[in-house]
């Protein structure tokens, strides 16, 4: 094992007295080719390109000496750090770090960041990244080759968003530059890159608040809101009552990262609730006046979601992969054109239980696991202790057991 490990943080700027004296003492040095070509790199240590960190760490485990690891940024903050203190490599290591590169692009910005959301983007994470852009008003995305700032812009089609995209910071040949999302497609970017993704209000108090990233406390109390609260004074649709929407939300469990359909979004409370817990969010409706209401109630309660009108299930055919999908009407017909798109869950309600059966019919055949209560819910008033409303409902969740999470 090597004799010390040290991690050193490079954001271009000279190396500080401690990186220099961990450098020059230095056996192996691992690192990206322009870490390599380094001066203070001494010219008889062992060196290793930086491709697999875990390959680089096996190296090094195996170094009798005095190991290095540089790094571009903080190493710590998505860093190679938690590769090598992985336990089967044993390492203690010792960390000089440097800016991080999201650091440096908001600085470069001229933004401030405690407020943003990171992500990190590469093929495999791409979709749970975007998603996390649709849904929050300033994220900053580490990319990766496959997963850059035009791929990002290919999958945020229909939703605006401003890109201030930071090439090959402290470098000589850093460059920051800023386009609208739909125009990122059109140009070849260098890596490394940072996009800054801004769309929307930013929420945070003129005092920076209290909690870096999305402040979970903004806006009322509770996951749903009484039916009150939407609709503008219309009568809130038969799937879209308080209780009736509090189990839609237990069932789905949306969070960040997923994308959820809202279909037959009516007044927009669901929708709106989804966004609330961080999801992105499409609602879809082919009444315009239920577009109009629920790009209002959006609006009023500060969340970003993709309003869409048409009629489905035709109009969803060209909107992107869901995880989770609140069927609010339509039927079966359209349970079963969701049920193609294999989101990992879905949920549904039916007036009669024959119209029950038909939708859970459809979903087991389509291989979910299938789950259905009668709701009735009884509203009292408290000076009487007389009912004043009833409402019955059968809801019916499928879940798809054979899809693995992504993480």
């Amino acid at each position: 094992m090597a004799d010390r490990v040290t991690v050193i943080g490079w954001d271009g700027s000279p190396l500080t007295e401690a990186a220099r004296s961990a450098l020059g003492a230095a056996t192996l040095v691992a690192g990206a080719a322009h870490h390599l070509a380094l001066p203070e790199v001494p010219p008889l240590a062992e060196r290793i390109r930086l491709g697999s960190v875990a390959l680089a760490a096996r190296r090094i485990a195996g170094h009798r000496g005095t190991a290095v690891v540089l790094a571009d940024g903080d190493p710590g903050f998505f860093g190679v750090v938690r590769t090598l203190r992985a336990p089967e490599f044993g390492l203690e290591v010792e960390v000089v770090p440097g800016v991080s590169s999201v650091a440096a692009a908001f600085a470069r910005a001229g933004m401030p960041w405690d407020d943003a959301q990171v992500v990190v983007a590469h093929p495999r994470t791409l979709r749970r990244a975007v998603n996390v852009c649709r849904a929050h008003a300033k994220v900053a995305v580490l990319t990766s080759p496959g997963a850059g700032p035009a791929e990002l812009g290919l999958l945020l089609a229909g939703v605006h968003r401003t890109f201030v995209i930071c090439e090959e910071l402290g470098t000589e040949r850093e460059q920051v530059s800023v386009v609208t999302s739909d125009n990122a497609p059109d140009h070849t970017w260098r890596d490394p890159n940072v996009v800054i993704v801004i769309g929307g209000p930013v929420s945070a108090a003129e005092d920076g608040g209290w909690i870096a990233g999305r402040d979970p406390g903004t806006g009322p109390r509770g996951w749903v809101q009484p039916d009150e609260a939407y609709g503008e004074g219309a009568a809130l649709g038969e799937g879209e009552t308080e209780l009736l929407r509090a189990a839609q939300l237990a069932r789905l469990g949306p969070r960040v990262g997923d994308l959820v359909w809202d279909i037959g979004c009516g007044s927009g409370a669901f929708a709106v609730e989804a966004a609330r817990a961080g999801a992105a969010v499409i609602a879809v409706d082919r009444d315009p006046a239920a577009c109009a209401r629920t790009d209002a109630a959006a609006r009023r309660y500060g969340v970003q979601l993709q309003v869409v009108h048409g009629s489905a299930p035709h109009v969803l055919e060209d909107l992107p992969e869901p995880d989770v999908v609140r069927v609010g009407g339509g039927g079966a017909a359209v349970v079963s054109a969701v049920a193609d798109r294999r989101p990992q869950r879905i949920v549904a309600h039916a007036a009669t239980r024959d119209a029950a059966e038909l939708v859970g019919r459809d979903l087991t055949e389509h291989g979910y696991r299938v789950e259905c209560a009668l709701l009735q819910s009884v509203e009292l008033d408290t000076r009487a202790w007389r009912e004043t409303e009833r409402n019955v409902a059968f809801l019916l969740s499928g879940v798809l057991s054979d899809r693995p999470v992504i993480r």
